[in-house]
């Protein structure tokens, strides 16, 4: 059989992360070439010899130093204009980290690479805003039927902490009686035994989440 010239085809990788109060993902900074300047996902082409996520894991790793955390693959997108540089076809991932606990680095053939708030990102190359902006619908949408918080939290956290995971994400302010009474509900989190003092203030219970792998559960 001969195949017909055809699109290249690519991965890239969306790395989510709640810092100071706000959704962020991590980007790389380009440093030559037609977007010059401008922001990017991490990604690349996929291998002859990968699977996808085999090609996901190597760049997620590769482009940004992370490995061992949660990814899900997200979409395909495909614009006939997506690329100047040529006709590219995108399988797009997302991952989820603590970034408390991460150091972003990158290689030289980058000029930087940081987190941006979701809600107010720089000028980006390829169609990648749009696909940020898909990605943070999805882990909306997702937070309502699964436990995939757990991978954005410390091992303990008060119950202040997760509201303010839900809210940062979802983009409202919850109830703070229904959110409780609801995760109780549906045993999304467990206590630890632990107390956290924050200054003055009454020490905080510390929990943990019930199952930390990804689970359906019914929590809004």
């Amino acid at each position: 059989m001969h195949f017909p010239k055809s699109p290249a085809v690519a991965t890239d990788v969306l790395i989510f992360s709640v810092l100071e109060g706000k959704l962020c993902v991590l980007l790389i900074q380009i440093g030559s070439g037609p977007y010059k300047g401008k922001w990017a996902l991490p990604g690349g082409l996929v291998e002859m010899k990968e699977t996808l996520d085999e090609a996901a894991l190597r760049i997620l790793e590769e482009k940004a130093g992370v490995r061992g955390v949660y990814l899900e693959q997200l979409y395909t997108f495909g614009d006939v204009d997506r690329d100047v540089r040529g006709r590219s076809v995108s399988v797009a991932y997302f991952a989820l980290v603590n970034g408390d606990h991460y150091n972003p680095r990158t290689t030289d053939y980058y000029a930087g690479i940081g987190w941006k708030d979701v809600r107010r990102l720089p000028a980006m190359a390829f169609d990648h805003k749009k696909v940020v902006e898909f990605g943070v619908k999805r882990l909306a949408s997702k937070l309502a039927y699964s436990n995939i918080a757990y991978a954005l939290l410390p091992r303990e956290f008060t119950l202040s902490d997760l509201q303010s995971v839900y809210e940062v994400i979802l983009g409202r302010t919850l109830d703070k009686r229904n959110f409780r009474k609801k995760i109780q509900e549906v045993k999304l989190v467990k206590e630890t035994g632990s107390m956290r003092r924050t200054g003055a203030n009454r020490p905080a219970k510390l929990y943990a989440f019930s199952q930390s792998r990804p689970t359906l559960v019914d929590v809004l």
